[in-house]
C-alpha cells in the first residue's frame, strides 16, 4: 500500500505523467513541477511523481490518421497504467493529445488536469481577450482549443497556412528533437508579427511544449507569452496539494 507523502498543506497526492511526447517537453515538466513545488513547500522535501514515457510516433500515426477513437483508447490505458502504479492525480504532457482529453478524462481511473482549461484560466487572469496560437498543425487546425476559449469570450488567431507549415515542420524535425537554431527562433518571431499586424492579438500561446524550449521570455514583440509547459506543471502542482 502506498502512503502519500505529508507537507505543511496536508497529504500530498502522488501525480501521474503520460510523457514522452515528446521527450524534451516531459523533462521540462519534471523541472517545473519539482520547483513549484519547492515554491509552495520550501522543506526540501520533494512530491512523488510517476512518469509513464509513451510512444510519440504512435500518438502522431494516430492523430494523422484521424483515428481519434483509437488514440483515446491508447491514452486511457497508459493512464491505467498509472493508476496501477499508484498516481493519484495526473496530466498529458502534449498539447496535440488534448484532441482527444474530453472522453479520456470521462474514462480516466484518476483525475486529469487539461492543459487547455489551465492556459484560458491563466489568460483570464491577464484579462486577455485576443490570442495568437503556435503549437503542431494538429493544435492549429484543431477545434479543442477555440472551443475552450470562446466559452470564455476569448478569441484565438492562428498563422496562416504557410507559417503553419514552416511551425508544424520544425516543431517536429527540430524542437521535439532538442534542437534549437537562433534562425528559427527569429523566423517564429516573424511569424508573431505578422499576427499581430493582422489579426491584433494581445498574447501568445505556445500549444506546443517543446516551444517554450526556444521562446523562453515571459514576453514577445512586447506581448505576454503564456507557456503552457509552466501553466499545466503549476496546475497539477495544485492539485496534487489539494486535500
Amino acid at each position: 500500500m502506498l502512503s502519500r507523502e505529508k507537507g505543511s498543506q496536508g497529504s500530498v497526492k502522488t501525480i501521474g505523467i503520460i510523457g514522452g511526447i515528446g521527450p524534451e517537453s516531459t523533462i521540462e515538466y519534471y523541472r517545473s513541477i519539482i520547483a513549484l513545488y519547492g515554491e509552495r513547500i520550501p522543506d526540501g522535501r520533494y512530491p512523488s511523481i510517476i512518469i509513464n514515457s509513451i510512444d510519440l510516433k504512435k500518438v502522431l500515426d494516430l492523430v494523422s490518421a484521424n483515428e481519434l477513437a483509437e488514440l483515446a483508447d491508447y491514452l486511457v490505458s497508459e493512464i491505467q497504467r498509472l493508476a496501477r502504479a499508484g498516481a493519484e492525480c495526473g496530466l498529458v504532457a502534449a498539447n496535440t493529445p488534448h484532441i482527444v482529453f474530453d472522453e479520456v478524462r470521462r474514462r480516466s481511473a484518476i483525475r486529469l488536469i487539461s492543459i487547455v482549461e489551465a492556459t484560458c484560466e491563466a489568460t483570464k487572469a491577464l484579462r486577455l481577450k485576443k490570442l495568437g496560437l503556435f503549437g503542431a498543425r494538429f493544435t492549429m487546425q484543431g477545434r479543442f482549443y477555440p472551443d475552450v476559449f470562446s466559452r470564455e469570450g476569448i478569441a484565438l488567431a492562428v498563422p496562416d497556412e504557410r507559417d503553419q507549415a514552416y511551425i508544424h515542420h520544425i516543431y517536429l524535425n527540430e524542437l521535439v528533437k532538442g534542437i534549437i537554431r537562433p534562425e528559427t527562433r527569429e523566423q517564429l518571431l516573424t511569424i508573431v508579427d505578422r499576427l499581430k499586424e493582422s489579426d491584433y492579438i494581445e498574447g501568445l500561446i505556445l500549444g506546443g511544449t517543446e516551444l517554450s524550449l526556444i521562446l523562453q521570455e515571459p514576453a514577445v514583440r512586447d506581448i505576454p507569452v503564456l507557456d503552457t509547459t509552466r501553466i499545466h506543471a503549476k496546475a497539477i502542482v495544485a492539485e496534487a496539494l489539494l486535500p
